[in-house]
Parts: C-alpha cells; sequence; structure tokens
C-alpha cells in the first residue's frame, strides 16, 4: 500500500478536535493531582506516623500499577459499588488519583531539599509552619521541583490515550476510529503523533521557560527592588 497524506488531510480538523479532549484531560488531572499531591507530601513529611504510613500505601499501590488499571477500575468496577461515572469524569479521575502519587513523591523531594536550618531560623523568629512553607520552602523548592515535575507532565500527556479503552474521544481513540474507517492506517496514527509531538514540545517550552524565571542567581534586581535596598535613588 503507498502513503498517501493527501487522503488523511481532511481529517485533521476531527483529530484537532479531539486533542483538545486530551487537553481537557491532561490538565484537568494534572492540576488535581498537583494539588493533592502537594498536601499528601506534606502528609509524608508529618511528624505523625499514621498519615505518613497512610500516605506511602497510597503512593506504593499507584505508582506500583499501571494507570490502565485505574481506568478500568474507576470505569467498569465503580458501577459495582453504586458508583456510575460517564467516560471524561471517570477517566479525570483515574488519571488525577494516578498522577497525584507521582506528584507527591516530586514535590516532597523539592520540600525536603531545602536546609532545615533555615526552617528552624525561620520557626525561631516566630513564623507559623504554613508561612515557612509559602515564604521559605516554596520559593526554594519549586526550581528543585520543575525538571522531574514537567518530566513528569509530559509522560501524563502522553499516557492521556490510554483514556481511549473508556471510550474516551482523545487523540488516539478518534485517529484508531479514522484509520479503521479510511484503512489509511499510517498516516493517521502519522498526524497523531505529530499533534502528541505538539503538546509535549508546548510542555518543553513552558518547563524552559520555567527554569529561565526560577534561575534567581542569573536575574539582575529590578529597579523597584534596587530602589527598595538603597542601590538607586528613589
Amino acid at each position: 500500500m503507498n502513503i498517501d497524506f493527501s487522503t488523511a488531510l481532511p481529517y485533521i480538523p476531527v483529530l484537532i478536535k479531539a486533542a483538545g479532549f486530551t487537553i481537557l484531560l491532561t490538565l484537568t488531572s494534572q492540576f488535581f493531582g498537583t494539588v493533592l499531591g502537594f498536601f499528601l507530601a506534606l502528609g509524608r513529611m508529618s511528624r505523625f506516623g499514621g498519615l505518613r504510613w497512610a500516605v506511602w500505601l497510597y503512593v506504593w499501590v499507584f505508582r506500583g500499577t499501571p494507570m490502565l488499571l485505574h481506568l478500568f477500575f474507576i470505569y467498569y468496577a465503580a458501577p459495582l459499588f453504586g458508583l456510575t461515572l460517564d467516560a471524561i469524569p471517570a477517566a479525570i479521575i483515574a488519571m488525577s488519583l494516578s498522577s497525584c502519587a507521582y506528584n507527591c513523591e516530586i514535590i516532597r523531594s523539592g520540600l525536603q531539599a531545602v536546609h532545615h536550618g533555615q526552617v528552624e531560623a525561620a520557626r525561631a523568629v516566630g513564623m507559623t509552619y504554613p508561612r515557612i512553607v509559602r515564604r521559605i520552602v516554596l520559593p526554594q523548592a519549586v526550581r528543585i521541583i520543575i525538571p522531574p515535575y514537567m518530566s513528569n507532565f509530559i509522560t501524563h500527556t502522553k499516557n492521556s490515550s490510554l483514556a481511549s479503552v473508556v471510550t474516551v474521544p482523545e487523540i488516539m481513540l478518534t485517529a484508531q476510529t479514522i484509520a479503521n474507517s479510511t484503512y489509511r492506517v499510517i498516516e493517521i496514527l502519522t498526524l497523531a503523533g505529530v499533534l502528541y509531538l505538539f503538546l509535549t514540545s508546548c510542555l518543553t517550552w513552558l518547563q524552559l521557560w520555567m527554569e529561565k524565571r526560577t534561575a534567581y542567581e542569573q536575574r539582575t534586581l529590578t529597579l523597584r527592588r534596587r530602589r527598595q535596598l538603597g542601590l538607586e535613588p528613589a
């Protein structure tokens, strides 16, 4: 069979529309996975042994099992317990639970990389724990977290293709449907690959921008900050 991309070009708008579902799944699940992962990371660092053990157990289970299983259990097994979900909410929940486990460990590693002496010094001057985390720990941890976090984000974007097994019309399911009806498998899947490459490239560029923004030692002081420090006349 000859490769002819002209037969696949009319389906580009359909694949772009499917990319919208991929973006929705990825961004929503990564958002919830990040927020929950942050609180779980604090739980892993808690002085309460029971809480640390419970979070560790959650991370152990969800990092040690494939996302495909999470999707199957949320979409197909949950109705057995009286919880029936549509495909997209089920996929978002399953992907969020999976993302949360990975983000928990990524965020925890960044938080623990901040020297403990800085936390003790902040406590000595009367700062509360939430303020210490917000003003002392997070600004330093973010630059450490960015590379592994964004790498996980990129992987998470590609893994969204697994949502096709629960009938979410994202890029991969749409490409398979078109390929089955047109018999132009190579052309359609190549276009799908280009879309995934575009999405992951955007995340790569975002990572580079974030790394540059948090490279504090390479940034010069703003005029406002120089005036605050008395380096410039007001």
